[in-house]
C-alpha cells in the first residue's frame, strides 16, 4: 500500500504567496479533480490561475458556451482567476512541443510557485492524460532561458510540479501521496463549486462520488475529508517538523 503524508490546514498565511498554476483538460476537471485545495489555497491569500484547455465540445450534456459559464462561475467561487485556451479542442488534444511552449508561455506569464495537472495514467480521458504530460514538459521549457519560441518571455523556474487524479482510477499506483486536509468551510465551498457545473451533473453524480473519494482519503489518515496530489519531483524540506504526521499516526 502506498504511503500518504498528510499535510495539515493552517490559519496563518503562507510564506511563500507565488502564484498557483492549475491546469485542466476540460471546464470542470479542476474543480472535481483538485478544487477542495485550491479553495484552501485560495483562503491563505494564495493567488489562483486556473487554464482550461478546452470548452468541453465533446462532452454528451452541456454546450461549450453553457460549459464555459460554469467554468466562470466556478472559479470566481474558488477565487481564481480563470483562462481557456484551445489545444485542438476536447477529445482531440494531442501532446505536440508545440503545445507544451503554449503551456510553458502561461507559466512564464504567470510565475507560479506550484503548477498542478492532472495525473499521467492511462485509464481515464486521453485528453487529461495529455494535458499533465504536457505540463509536465512545459515546466521544463520554462526555464531554459534559449528556447527561441519563448524569447520575448523572462525564463520562469517553478518550485515543483505536482499531478492530481480526476477521479480513483486516475490515481497513480507507484508514486507516493500528499493528503492535503479540507476544513468543513473548504468543504461546502468545494459542494458548491462542483455543483456550478450542473450540465455534468446530468451525466453522473459527480459531487456525491469526489466527496465520497475525499472521506475515504481523510479516513485512511485520521481526518475528516482530504485530497491527494502526487509530487513530480523530489519535495524539498527545511526540517523534519515540516512533516505533520503519516497515514500510520493514529
Amino acid at each position: 500500500m502506498k504511503s500518504t503524508v498528510p499535510m495539515k490546514p493552517t490559519s496563518k498565511p503562507p510564506s511563500d504567496l507565488s502564484p498557483l498554476l492549475v491546469f485542466g483538460a476540460h471546464p470542470d476537471d479542476i474543480e472535481f479533480g483538485i478544487g477542495g485545495v485550491v479553495i484552501a489555497e485560495s483562503k491563505l491569500g494564495r493567488p489562483i490561475h486556473l487554464v482550461v484547455c478546452s470548452r468541453g465540445e465533446s462532452g454528451t450534456n452541456g454546450t461549450p458556451d453553457q460549459r464555459e459559464g460554469e467554468a466562470k462561475r466556478a472559479a470566481e467561487l474558488m477565487g481564481g482567476e480563470l483562462e481557456i485556451i484551445d489545444l485542438g479542442g476536447d477529445a482531440n488534444i494531442e501532446n505536440t512541443r508545440a503545445g507544451a511552449r503554449t503551456l510553458a508561455a502561461i507559466i512564464r506569464r504567470v510565475k507560479p510557485g506550484v503548477v498542478m495537472a492532472p495525473t499521467t495514467e492511462e485509464n481515464q480521458h486521453p485528453d487529461h492524460a495529455t494535458v499533465g504530460r504536457m505540463a509536465r514538459d512545459a515546466t521544463r521549457l520554462a526555464r531554459y532561458g534559449g528556447l527561441k519560441e519563448l524569447a520575448d518571455q523572462p525564463r520562469h523556474t517553478v518550485a515543483q510540479m505536482l499531478f492530481y487524479p480526476i477521479g480513483a482510477d486516475a490515481t497513480p499506483r507507484d508514486r507516493q501521496a500528499i493528503l492535503y486536509p479540507l476544513a468543513e468551510d473548504v468543504m461546502t465551498r468545494w459542494t458548491e463549486v462542483m455543483e456550478a457545473h450542473a450540465s455534468q451533473m446530468q451525466t453522473r453524480n459527480y459531487v456525491d462520488y469526489q466527496i465520497a473519494r475525499a472521506g475515504l482519503l481523510g479516513q485512511r489518515a485520521g481526518l475528516g475529508h482530504a485530497l491527494e496530489f502526487f509530487p513530480n519531483d523530489p519535495v524539498i524540506i527545511g526540517s523534519l517538523g515540516q512533516i505533520d504526521g503519516s497515514s500510520r499516526h493514529f
